[in-house]
């Protein structure tokens, strides 16, 4: 139990630093039309969680698999956060604008233009920025001289 807690609480942090996009009513269509189809809510968390993975498993490899001497964990911790921002701030958006309507899951009703692309990469580059933090701060303690 406290495993799992360990690994959803990083994605239920973020997802409480991210509810402020819910005040756009597309952001709440997306999670709307999303499953559990109409229940904004369950949406949200699973894709809040689902959004943490990457950073969740880049944490776990770099620690598993990177050399702690030197500054092995520092660069995979940052690389961890660069990757997922790129994740979060540019794939996810181009998923829900692009990908969504082409499997029928149509939940803008201002047609997916300009607004809803600037709309939905400004919320992904924010929980890149709020689940990176943690791990460049840690970058920087392993990168200090005897920092582990």
């Amino acid at each position: 139990m406290i495993t799992v807690l360990l690994f959803a609480l990083p994605g239920l942090v973020a997802a409480a630093l991210w509810a402020p996009f819910l005040a756009a009513a597309r952001v709440r269509a997306l999670f709307r039309a999303l499953p559990p189809e109409g229940r904004l809510l369950p949406s949200y968390v699973a894709v809040a969680l689902g959004l943490s993975v990457p950073y969740l498993v880049g944490l776990v490899v770099t620690l598993e698999f990177a050399d702690p001497e030197g500054a092995g964990w520092s660069n995979g911790l940052v690389e961890t956060a660069l990757a997922g921002g790129i994740l979060t701030g540019l794939v996810a958006p181009a998923v829900a604008v692009v990908g969504l309507p082409r499997v029928g899951v149509h939940w803008d009703p201002t047609g997916y233009g300009l607004d809803t692309w600037a709309l939905l990469v400004a919320a992904g580059v924010w929980y890149a920025v709020v689940a990176a933090a943690p791990l460049f701060a840690l970058a920087v303690v392993f990168a200090l001289p005897g920092g582990y």
